[in-house]
């Protein structure tokens, strides 16, 4: 899964996480690209809830590949998580607090470039109200990190 996700990290690459930390696990997209931003050679957005707000920013930035990370449930275990193609969202019935905001994004983008665009989908425990993550969620984020640390270290 990660060798799919690290095939899209040549060139340029931003990173768009999206989440609401308000809504537990729902948060992880939001909190690992805060975590990331400015510690890697990528340029990483906390979208938070308003993946739409960044869209002029990401079509500026004009990268070689997006990817954006979010909380989706996709019927996996809490935690886990995928790396799906742009295509493959705007395709797929996933329930995601986000999901009308992403096909969007997506195509959006892809009308308006040549970006490749992956999503990591990441399987929330919980998405109710609070803002602490669930201990498979916590432990899938920071191996995320890590990945991404590796990856796109300055």
């Amino acid at each position: 899964m990660l060798e799919h996700l690290k095939a899209h990290l040549t060139g340029k690459v931003v990173i768009l996480g999206i989440g609401n930390t308000l809504r537990s696990d729902d948060g992880i997209g939001s909190l690992l690209a805060s975590r990331l931003k400015d510690k890697l050679s990528y340029i990483v957005y906390d979208a938070g809830v308003s993946p739409e707000n960044y869209l002029g920013k990401v079509d500026k930035d004009k990268p070689d590949n997006l990817v954006i990370i979010d909380a989706v449930d996709f019927g996996g275990k809490p935690g886990e998580f995928r790396a799906v193609d742009g295509e493959g969202i705007k395709t797929t019935n996933l329930f995601s607090t986000h999901n009308a905001s992403l096909s969007m994004l997506i195509n959006f983008l892809q009308s308006n470039s040549k970006m490749d665009i992956i999503v990591l989908i990441i399987q929330p425990k919980t998405i109710a109200f609070g803002d602490k993550l669930s201990p498979e969620i916590t432990k899938t984020l920071v191996k995320l990190e890590s990945f991404f640390m590796v990856q796109g270290s300055i």
